[in-house]
This record gives C-alpha cells, structure tokens and sequence, in this order.
C-alpha cells in the first residue's frame, strides 16, 4: 500500500458520500494534505489543512489553548482527537484528521522515541491510534504517518 494509493480511496469514499475532510498535522508536515490534493477532484472533499509545528500554530491555528491542554501533553491519542475534532468544527467539515508525533532521527521533548505518532479521526465516528515505527529515518517516518492517518480514515469512512 502507498499514501498515494490510500488517498485516491479516501477522496473516492468521501466525494460518492457527499462529505469533505479537514486536516491538522504535525510530524508529517504537510504530506497528509498533499497526498489528499493530488488526487484529481479534490476540491469536491478537501476543505483545508495546516500544519500545527508549534504551540503559536496549535493557538492561532486551531484555537486550542493551554486550558484546553490541562492534563494532556501533545503526541498523544487524546491531543491527536483534540486537533482532529478542532480542525472539524473550525473548517465545517464532516471529518476531522489529525497526526502528531515525533519523526526522528530522535525523539521528541516530551519522551517519545522517533517513530511515534498518534494519529485521530472525528466525525460521525472517530478513531484513535498509536503508532511505533522503530526508525529514526525522518523521511521514512513522515511517510509512515501520513499513509497510517490516510488508512485511520479509510477504515472510519468504510464502517
């Protein structure tokens, strides 16, 4: 399976459903979203996205506060369904997807090892996973992210 491929089958389920996604991504910096517009006919589902690096983009970009954050530190399933459902109602989306996590080639601030992200889907269902590369190959691992949150909301949209 590619990103490329498990796009092309997200942008087919959300357009025959009438539906658009709204996207909020960290360690993949943006390969999410490219992999969702290159796929012909995009505009019929995809809503917008951003990349949330930093605690300013986390504010200024999804309104998410640090009261919001009380009790949770990012790169967790609880903060990834956080950015997903805030990317959702803030676009107007049907969807919400989110990742966050740490690429590599070491792990991030808060303890994770390179390799990890949680990735989130809210919506008419939501989903949370975890997911554990094992490599500190940077590029590798946005890669990974990006198809495991492109698959996350392949299986939410084929429930």
């Amino acid at each position: 399976m590619s990103a490329a491929g498990a796009a092309a089958r997200v942008g087919a389920l959300l357009a025959a459903r009438g539906e658009r996604v709204a996207v909020a991504e960290s360690s993949a910096g943006g390969l999410v979203s490219a992999r969702l517009l290159g796929v012909a006919g995009a505009s019929a589902y995809f809503l917008g996205g951003g990349v949330v690096y930093t605690a300013a983009a986390r504010q200024g970009l999804l309104g998410i506060s640090p009261e919001d954050l009380a009790g949770m530190r990012p790169s967790t399933e609880a903060y990834a369904a956080l950015m997903a459902e805030r990317v959702r109602q803030r676009l107007g989306a049907d969807w919400g997807l989110a990742e966050t996590g740490a690429t590599g080639p070491s792990g991030n601030r808060y303890g994770d090892a390179a390799g990890h992200a949680c990735l989130a889907v809210a919506g008419p269902i939501s989903l949370v996973r975890t997911l554990e590369t094992g490599s500190p190959d940077r590029e590798a691992n946005m890669e990974a992210f990006a198809e495991a949150a492109l698959l996350l909301l392949e299986s939410a949209l084929s429930r």
